[in-house]
């Protein structure tokens, strides 16, 4: 995958959290603290290839994720992440 920068998007605070599927959670169980997890659950994105608002941490799990920086996410524009983590 390259690394070129196709979307730049925001992070927000979510106004109502949102569901995260077990597979991402069990996931990221290892790269990141549990406080930190808990933080990022509570975030979500205006994701341009969903077209919709997605949990951080479905974000963070996507293939086409590449950094965080500065409260924005860069983003490779791929195919998203699979459908049953939108559930």
């Amino acid at each position: 995958m390259s690394t070129d920068t196709k979307f730049v998007v925001k992070i927000y605070q979510s106004a109502k959290p949102h569901k995260v599927p077990k597979v991402v959670s069990v996931e990221l169980k290892g790269g990141a603290s549990p406080k930190m997890i808990s933080r990022m659950k509570k975030e979500a994105v205006d994701c341009p290839i969903v077209k919709g608002e997605v949990n951080f941490l479905v974000c963070f799990a996507c293939p086409s994720f590449i950094r965080r920086v500065s409260g924005e996410v860069h983003c490779a524009g791929g195919n998203g992440p699979p459908k049953d983590w939108l559930l």
